[in-house]
């Protein structure tokens, strides 16, 4: 059985706030403080998670975690942020009821980092396949390109939002992702213009100006150093940890995955770079002669530049920033900008071009991801926003009152949502409901939001109003019409009421939030509000011819001019809240609320006094109290029993009936007030904390006695067991051993019968050997005398023959000194008379014998062509020397002769013949030398597509290639199959083989070729013959020297031809049809991949370019 963890088990603190114990905000505080401390970073408030960023990577976001909290409860295991995407995500999947996931918190609380942890999850557990992933790896791809666009390094955060963003990812039946919707809120487009000290504008800057390659720099005009760019912050353009060079690789490949084509992510670049050219426009100021001040721009580089990039006129955006015009019904009023209104200009068209641009691009992500089928789906929301934001040093503008009114919203749907759950539960459990007191904060709401009275809409009327509209106009409105107001002060309405505020200053206001007191400066209220761009500024980027510009500022169209005024930004932000309202209290909502534990950014650093003021503004005590206000606990019947049924005898170890009894039997056992739990249809209910801990504790005791009686029973087993495996061993040992010694004693017994065989074996073959020996030695004897015997004979034998030889010996040698002594005496007159020419002739003949010998051993190859031949070694041997050279180069010549064939021979005649005609005549002719001519290059006899052809030439094929056949009109060759046969020569067509001409031998009168290395020929037919009416052929081929020797070879052998005269010059005059048309060569720079070429001049002049070779 698989056994299964739960909350309670070995918790650190308290990982549930409604079971702590007592409930504080000092205790509240300390056990954030001590599961920090032990990397336990998430805790419950119910169904609530609450996030503290550990500044850190932990090993809690492994695939093996995923996989542990799949398909689990969601208090089944410690509390993790998996526990409550993977609630959402079954119960979207299981019960079909749309879900959504508040993700709160200020800037560098992780709240990003948390929707993509439930992005990644959410992922991870639904279906596979090809289109799921590739709808899994959009939505998630979409995060780093609203990232690079949307977020900033701030002092609180290097990575954090400066919008709102709220997904919708769309699921079908199964449970698998089929697309999303992503909606964007208030982004801080002041950040465009100017960053606070120690934080620097949108990172998609920065990453484009490191990461982008010089030649895209180069298309965009832009370099790569910060200081260069008023709209870059210097102090901040480098944070440790961020790499913008990677990260604009992943933009772009992000942009490409999500499916931008490449000319839209051209287009933005464009548009992101006319930003930063746009900040560097500067103005100075000029008089005009009626006194009044203007504006013109001090270089106009920059505005070049940037006009360039948008396809601007620079005339008509330099007007815009110099002029304003103001439209009536019937008039219109031009106005010259001074150099303040100049800058404002400047600085509202860059925040509204970066503004719309991210717009555009939150749109364009939408089409890609958008779900295709039209089927109802199933829909999960991530609502990643601002946190409430309070700034100690009053500085709170527009910008914080707007987030903290999104804020109060949310609160307010919070608390409803969650009063909402819990009644609905304890009326599906049967459970009387008890009304909880709560504080409402509808009516901070009514004081911002109110139609009438509100401060949105008394903003909206100050700055709709005729006349003179300043943020102190606004501010005396207030105090006028909100000063009763118990949530409103202001200084004014202090002092109305006889009372000193002096931390309120006068061009302040303060609210009374739900997260406490906020003081808001009303300097800048009117101008954000208003957020207004000179009608000239959009008609100039309506003129662009940009693709994108014109989509961005469709009000800027001549043919579509509304004179009234656009929507403030108080009044937008307000309608996109109401719909992001209703958007969320149509779906089952879940919590995540996320703490920064300090502001250094630092891991194992938890700060008390900023968590808690993070606490407060969360409203977490407010969301404990609201759960613990009817009961702390509630658990479904079967774990409940399955995790107490030890405190009872009657339920160990087995309850045999249903769960309900089970626990009331239980209950009843133990000393627990009836009053401190209900019993509800699935689910009992603990009222109080300490009724949860008492059934723990005495749980924990119970488990130590069964531990312990655990203990004993294994440990009196494993005794036993040792015990009877010894016993067993004994036994086994005994045996094995009383059979060794069976086995050794009869081994002993045959060993000693061995011995006393084979000494009795030995005794009687010692007693046969020494018989056999003596008998031996007898037979050894009498053949020892026998052979003595013999031996005595045959040297006295020996010994007589040998005296006979001497004698026979002395006499003729004797004889012969008598015979030498007679010739020396009759030829002693004549041996002195001819001495010294027999040894003359003596020498000469050892000389020539080592003539011979030497020349024999450093003899050459047998190799016609090796010219190698030994020195004469003796000057008077130089003729005799020369002529064996001669004979031996004819004898080894005739022997390489020998081994022809009738085919080589014939093949080396042509050779030869070649040699005669081109040899020094043809520049061409020294690269065809190694070449050997094949004849049938296309093989037509064996070729099936060539078999019409060669059954319609009846002579055997002595040639087959295929030339290029030159156009007379214009020099361009076309292919054709040229047959030479021992009669005629045809030529057809390379595609279909038929023949579009055959010329006879005899008709032809010449072949003229150029002296350059060109494969040009011309057949010069003869006058008057039939062939010649369609005029000479000029002809090109790779194998022209091969086709001219054998044309000349078969002229010369055919009985009724004449010799085929060859003619090599640079210039020649050919014969086409009824004119006469001089081909002449020229050596030319080598063109089209050094090929030659040929063009026609004029009527009477073919021009053939041949590339001079090197």
């Amino acid at each position: 059985m698989e056994v299964k963890t739960s909350l309670l088990d070995n918790m650190i603190g308290v990982g549930d706030m409604v079971l702590l114990e007592p409930l504080s905000e000092d205790s509240f505080i300390e056990n954030l403080r001590k599961r920090f401390d032990h990397n336990e970073i998430y805790t419950y408030i119910g169904s609530v998670v609450i996030s503290m960023n550990p500044y850190r990577s932990l090993p809690i976001f492994t695939p093996e975690k995923v996989e542990e909290y799949r398909n689990r409860n969601f208090y089944e295991l410690s509390p993790h942020i998996y526990a409550l995407a993977d609630e959402a995500y079954r119960s979207l999947r299981d019960q079909d009821k749309d879900q959504c996931i508040l993700i709160t918190g200020e800037s560098g609380a992780g709240k990003t980092e948390a929707s993509k942890l439930v992005m990644s999850y959410v992922a991870a557990v639904c279906g596979k396949g090809q289109e799921v992933n590739k709808v899994k790896e959009q939505l998630l791809q979409s995060n780093p390109v609203l990232e690079a666009f949307g977020n900033a390094k701030t002092v609180r955060n290097d990575n954090s939002s400066r919008f709102g963003k709220y997904m919708d990812i769309e699921f079908d039946f199964k449970g698998d992702p089929l697309g999303g919707v992503i909606s964007n809120y208030l982004l801080e487009k002041s950040r465009v213009v100017k960053q606070p000290r120690g934080e620097r504008n949108f990172h998609v800057f920065y990453q484009l100006l490191s990461g982008a390659s010089d030649d895209t720099l180069k298309k965009l005009k832009l370099d790569r150093d910060f200081s260069k760019y008023n709209y870059l912050s210097l102090d901040s353009a480098v944070v440790n940890g961020l790499d913008d060079a990677a990260n604009f690789r992943t933009v772009r490949n992000a942009m490409q995955i999500v499916g931008f084509m490449e000319d839209e992510v051209q287009s933005v670049l464009e548009l992101v770079a006319a930003v930063l050219k746009l900040g560097d426009i500067e103005f100075k100021p000029e008089s005009r002669c009626n006194g009044t001040d203007e504006s013109r721009i001090k270089d106009k580089n920059d505005l070049k530049e940037m006009c360039e990039l948008l396809g601007i006129e620079q005339s008509v955006l330099e007007r815009a920033f110099s002029y304003r015009t103001v439209e009536a019904r019937l008039e219109k009023v031009s106005t010259t900008l001074n150099v303040a209104q100049a800058y404002y200009a400047r600085d509202a068209l860059a925040k509204n071009l970066y503004s719309r641009l991210f717009s555009w691009l939150v749109t364009r992500i939408n089409e890609s991801i958008k779900a295709q089928t039209k089927a109802r789906h199933k829909v999960m929301g991530v609502l990643d926003i601002y946190g409430f934001e309070i700034f100690e040093d009053g500085d709170n503008s527009f910008e914080q009152f707007i987030i903290n009114y999104c804020n109060e919203k949310l609160q307010q749907i919070f608390i409803e949502l969650t009063l909402r759950e819990e009644q609905e539960e304890y009326v599906r459990e049967g459970i009387e409901w008890t009304n909880i007191e709560y504080f409402n904060n509808a009516i901070i709401c009514d004081l911002i939001e109110n139609h009438q009275n509100g401060i949105l809409a008394m903003l909206d009327e100050e700055c709709l109003r005729p006349g003179t509209v300043t943020d102190e106009t606004f501010l005396d409105k207030l105090n006028t019409i909100c000063a009763e107001h118990q949530h409103f002060e202001s200084r004014l309405s202090k002092n109305s009421k006889f009372l000193t505020d002096h931390s309120l200053p006068h061009n302040c206001f303060r609210i009374q939030h739900y997260a406490g007191k906020v003081l808001y400066r009303a300097e800048g209220f009117v101008d954000k509000n208003n957020d207004l761009l000179y009608r000239d500024l959009s008609q100039a980027m309506y003129k662009a011819n940009h693709s994108l510009i014109k989509q961005l500022f469709p009000e800027g169209n001549p043919a579509k001019v509304n004179l009234k005024r656009p929507p403030t930004a108080g009044f937008q932000f307000r309608a996109s809240v109401g719909t992001l309202m209703k958007n969320l209290q149509t779906k089952n909502p879940n919590y995540i609320r996320c703490i920064k534990p300090n502001d250094k950014k630092a891991s194992h650093i938890f700060t008390d006094s900023l968590v808690c003021h993070q606490v407060r503004y969360l409203g977490l005590m407010e969301n404990v109290r609201v759960r613990r206000a009817g009961y702390a606990f509630r658990q479904a019947y079967e774990p409940c029993l399955e995790r107490y049924k030890m405190l009872c005898k009657r339920t160990w170890p087995h309850w045999r009936g249903p769960a309900r009894e089970g626990v009331e039997v239980l209950m009843a056992d133990l000393p627990v007030p009836a009053e401190e739990f209900s019993y509800g249809r699935s689910k009992i209910f603990i009222r109080n904390p300490r009724t949860l801990f008492f059934l723990e504790e005495r749980r924990r005791q119970c488990l130590q006695d069964l531990a312990t009686l655990i203990q004993k029973i294994y440990r009196g087993w494993k005794c036993r067991s040792h015990f009877l495996l010894l016993k067993k061993s004994q036994i086994v040992v005994a045996a094995w051993y009383r059979r060794y010694a069976q086995e050794k004693k009869y081994q002993k017994i045959k060993s000693a019968t061995t011995v006393v065989q084979s000494y009795t074996r030995g005794w009687q073959a010692r007693k046969l050997l020494r018989e056999l020996k003596y008998q031996k030695r007898c037979e050894e004897a009498v053949t020892t005398i026998s052979a003595f015997w013999h031996g005595t004979q045959a040297r006295r034998e020996l010994r007589t023959l040998k005296e006979e030889a001497r004698r026979k010996h002395a006499v003729a040698v004797i004889w012969a000194y008598w015979q030498g002594l007679k010739v020396r005496r009759e030829y002693r007159k004549f041996f002195r008379a001819n001495a010294g020419k027999k040894i003359y002739d003596f020498t000469i003949q050892r000389i020539m014998q080592k003539y011979f010998l030497g020349l024999k051993s450093t003899m050459p190859s047998v190799s016609p062509i090796d010219k190698s031949w030994p020195a004469n070694p003796y000057r008077f041997l130089d003729g005799v020397h020369t002529e064996l050279r001669r004979i031996f180069h004819l004898w080894r010549c005739k022997k390489y002769r020998s081994q022809f064939t009738e085919e080589k021979k014939a093949v080396y005649e042509e050779k030869l013949e070649a040699s005669e005609i081109f040899k020094d005549k043809k520049a061409l002719y020294p690269s065809s030398v190694s070449q050997p001519f094949k004849g049938d290059y296309l093989e037509i006899s064996k070729n099936p597509k060539y078999q019409k052809l060669h059954s319609a030439v009846d002579e055997k094929v002595l040639l087959a290639d295929v030339v290029n056949k030159i156009n007379r009109a214009n020099g361009k060759g076309t292919a054709r199959i040229f047959l030479l046969t021992k009669k005629s020569v045809v030529l057809a067509d390379q595609k279909t083989g038929q023949v579009k001409a055959s010329v006879p031998l005899p008709d032809l009168a010449s072949v003229s070729v150029s002296t350059q290395s060109d494969g040009f020929f011309a057949l010069r037919l003869k006058e008057g013959s039939a062939s010649a009416v369609k005029g000479d052929f000029l002809l090109s081929s790779d194998h022209l020297i091969e086709i001219i020797t054998k044309l000349h070879r078969t002229g010369a052998t055919a009985a009724d031809s004449e010799q085929l005269d060859i003619d090599i010059s640079d210039e020649f005059l050919l014969q086409f049809k009824h004119d006469k048309v001089c081909v002449k060569f020229i050596q030319g720079a080598p063109k089209n991949g050094n090929s030659v070429s040929c063009k026609r001049k004029n009527n009477r002049l073919l021009e053939v370019s041949v590339p001079t070779t090197a």
